[in-house]
């Protein structure tokens, strides 16, 4: 049984054009990418793994699978407050499930392009995922794994906790505020900002607008990276036909 609901759409053809609210003019060391939604589309296989179990336990789907995305497992559960549930066992029964369930699982539009072209150890995968989904899913989209890659399982605070990114510039070597984080979620924009990040909003599996304060992209179609020729290389974003 395939569990969709319309808040979380697949993601747009990879040759539709890529509407762009403001995309981020400042100059960064490094981008931190969020996975799930925001580098690839899980929807479809996390729905699916997500909607059985919401079912089994008595809950409202339509009402708890937009509350599902972004954050850990186990914290997932936890905010639930299922009497008689042991939260980490159920986590782990639901990560297993996700892990051999890899059907539909798709890049965002532009995105393996656009990561092929950043300078290696200028960039890295932040996702609330444990590291063996996150390799499965992103070997399912056919991206990149970078091997300063965090994963749930190198925190002890997920998402909106800022642990995370400021794990991922360090082992970047890099200040947290020199970086442009890449999110989807509310959960994961609330852990960039808590981190001192810049943030832009990547918005391909949202049916209806987020209201943010932050710049905003639909997906990488037409996206470059400048690498600045002065001292520290900085990293700054453009369009394709833009002046």
């Amino acid at each position: 049984m395939t569990m969709q609901t319309s808040s979380h759409p697949r993601a747009p053809a990879p040759d539709r054009p890529s509407p762009v609210a403001d995309i981020p003019t400042g100059r960064y060391q490094a981008f931190l990418f969020d996975m799930d939604g925001t580098i690839l589309n899980s929807i479809a296989s996390a729905e699916r793994i997500w909607g059985r179990w919401a079912l089994s336990h008595g809950l409202d789907l339509a009402a708890f699978l937009p509350t599902m995305h972004g954050a850990r497992a186990v914290d997932t559960v936890t905010r639930l407050g299922l009497p008689g549930v042991d939260a980490q066992a159920e986590a782990d029964a639901i990560t297993r499930a996700e892990i051999v369930d890899t059907d539909g699982i798709v890049e965002v539009a532009g995105a393996a392009r656009f990561l092929a072209t950043l300078p290696p150890g200028r960039w890295t995968i932040v996702t609330s995922a444990p590291r063996e989904l996150a390799i499965g899913r992103l070997n399912a989209a056919g991206l990149p794994i970078p091997a300063t890659m965090v994963t749930a399982d190198d925190v002890g605070a997920g998402k909106p906790r800022p642990d995370c990114y400021l794990l991922a510039a360090s082992r970047l070597g890099v200040a947290p505020a020199t970086c442009l984080v890449f999110e989807d979620a509310h959960v994961g924009i609330a852990a960039g900002v808590a981190a001192g990040a810049q943030v832009v909003v990547v918005t391909a599996t949202h049916a209806q607008p987020m209201a943010t304060p932050h710049a905003s992209i639909v997906d990488y179609t037409g996206l470059s990276v400048n690498v600045g020729e002065a001292e520290g290389g900085w990293l700054s974003l453009s369009l394709a036909g833009a002046d």
